[in-house]
């Protein structure tokens, strides 16, 4: 491999980076071009920790008939899985403080020191380098592995005769710390999108990363409104351990979000013990977004039955929700302080979708919906029966409000 050759890979990946090209496509363009210059690249890996409520990093491995393939993997705390690292060539760089390690695979008749190049030189590899490479002051090397080290570490397997000289050794290290750079530039962005998604749901989070920030920016839509809350949080609150309250508010909220964000719905915020979420109607059908959103209530309350099953049969505490919908215009946008903003709803559709759920324990009644919501769901007319007329706080005039029909009336 020449320089020149050198020169033209790197400056491919810094025009990909700067194009946002995924990682994968720049891992594999790395590796083929690599391949046309003369090195005679087999097998790439490359990974990286990522902030993630999820996953603890993101893998990619590539071989020579393959191509480039992306591998998420979860967080140690919940698996108990290091996918390997602590017993493979990576933990070498950790464990030794190294930014390099290479290892001749051909000639050497010894036990090799892991079990990936016993597997390698099966396939007839000849020569192992691996990388850590640094993305900040705090060296990745210098960091522990079970501790956030933001760098990426990549490991490169040749099958040419004799494996790479000290030259292209050299070289490589050009490619893969320019890489790093590309691949950090991409992961960083991608971050942002998954944390926004994460924060502020998934259509707020698209919204603010392509440029909706600036407080007032607001439009108006309409939606399907939905609040909840769950019963008698406060007399649980104060009985209940504080991290057998935290587990106990995860359970529920899984299984009252899964169902709203699988059925297309998004959860705009958490408040304590209570949600808000939207589906919006768009150029939709109404009475179709609606009947949605009723489906969406049953299988929340059929997971939230089996989560108390299971959460009684192991005794811990049980609650069951509420919950509310309405139909309306709201303003969906930024609002707050210049630098302290919240991507939420405002207007009167969104103050009464709460004084409709703060109804739900005095009618005791676990869904309520109100007559604007009714009249939409013409497909489930036979699904709601009316509770009366009600003032609700704040409301100016009495508002009748609906619940479902139990399951075993005629």
């Amino acid at each position: 491999m020449s320089e020149q050759d050198v020169d033209e890979i790197t400056d491919w990946i810094v025009e990909s980076g700067l194009l946002g090209l995924p990682e994968t496509e720049i891992i594999d363009g790395v590796c083929q071009r690599l391949n046309d210059a003369g090195t005679k690249v087999m097998r790439v890996q490359v990974g990286q920790r990522v902030l993630h409520p999820i996953y603890a990093g993101v893998g990619f491995l590539w071989e020579r008939d393959k191509g480039a393939e992306k591998v998420d993997w979860a967080r140690e705390d919940d698996t108990g899985d290091d996918r390997g690292m602590s017993t493979s060539p990576f933990a070498k760089l950790f464990n030794e403080g190294l930014e390099n390690w290479r290892f001749k695979i051909e000639g050497a008749n010894e036990e090799l020191p892991f079990s990936i190049l016993e597997d390698l030189r099966e396939r007839g590899a000849t020569d192992y380098s691996v990388y850590a490479t640094g993305f900040s002051k705090e060296s990745i090397r210098e960091t522990r592995m079970d501790k956030y080290a933001e760098g990426m570490v990549s490991s490169w397997t040749v099958d040419n005769p004799g494996g790479y000289t000290d030259k292209q050794l050299a070289q490589l290290r050009r490619v893969v710390r320019t890489l790093g750079l590309a691949i950090k530039s991409e992961r960083n962005h991608s971050m942002a999108q998954v944390l926004l998604e994460v924060y502020l749901g998934k259509d707020a989070g698209r919204r603010v990363l392509s440029g909706d920030i600036a407080r007032g920016m607001v439009r108006s839509i309409s939606a399907v409104l939905w609040y909840c809350d769950l019963q008698g949080f406060t007399k649980i609150a104060d009985k209940t351990p504080p991290d057998e309250l935290i587990r106990l508010l995860n359970d529920y909220f899984e299984n009252m979000v899964e169902p709203i964000h699988a059925a297309g719905g998004q959860v705009l915020k958490f408040m304590g013990d209570g949600l808000m979420a939207i589906f919006e109607l768009d150029d939709s059908d109404d009475a179709d977004i609606c009947r949605i959103a009723l489906d969406t209530v049953e299988e929340t309350r059929r997971r939230i039955r089996i989560v108390n099953q299971e959460r009684a049969a192991a005794g811990r505490p049980t609650t069951d929700f509420y919950v509310a919908m309405h139909l309306g215009d709201v303003q969906y946008g930024n609002i707050g302080f210049k630098d302290r903003l919240d991507f939420t709803v405002i207007g009167p559709a969104a103050n009464e979708v709460s004084r409709i759920e703060a109804m739900c324990r005095p009618l005791d009644r676990e869904v309520i919906v109100s007559s604007a919501f009714s009249r939409a769901a013409e497909k489930c007319q036979d699904r709601l029966v009316s509770l009366g007329r009600y003032a609700l706080r704040g409301v100016r005039r009495p508002e009748e409000l609906f619940t479902l029909m139990p399951p075993d009336a005629e």
